[in-house]
């Protein structure tokens, strides 16, 4: 049974955004890594993830009505 999530990737990575962004199905237990992976979002591109307004790790695992938001490293001088 698929629950849905959130997701909101910016700057670099905002072409990866699916179209159902705003209510993105995903199995209850999915890694942040393996939502990359469903994305296609180079895992060596994300600097910065967070749920529902706190920084996380790939290896966190989500249960569904999350709020996430994945950053790239931004450079900038």
């Amino acid at each position: 049974m698929a629950v849905h999530i959130t997701i909101n990737l910016f700057a670099t990575l905002k072409k990866f955004t699916p179209v159902s962004s705003n209510s993105y199905p995903v199995k209850p237990g999915i890694t942040v890594k393996k939502l990359l992976e469903e994305l296609c979002v180079p895992e060596d591109e994300v600097r910065l993830v967070f749920i529902d307004g706190i920084k996380h790790d790939l290896s966190s695992i989500l249960k569904g009505g999350e709020r996430v938001g994945i950053f790239p490293a931004v450079g900038g001088g």
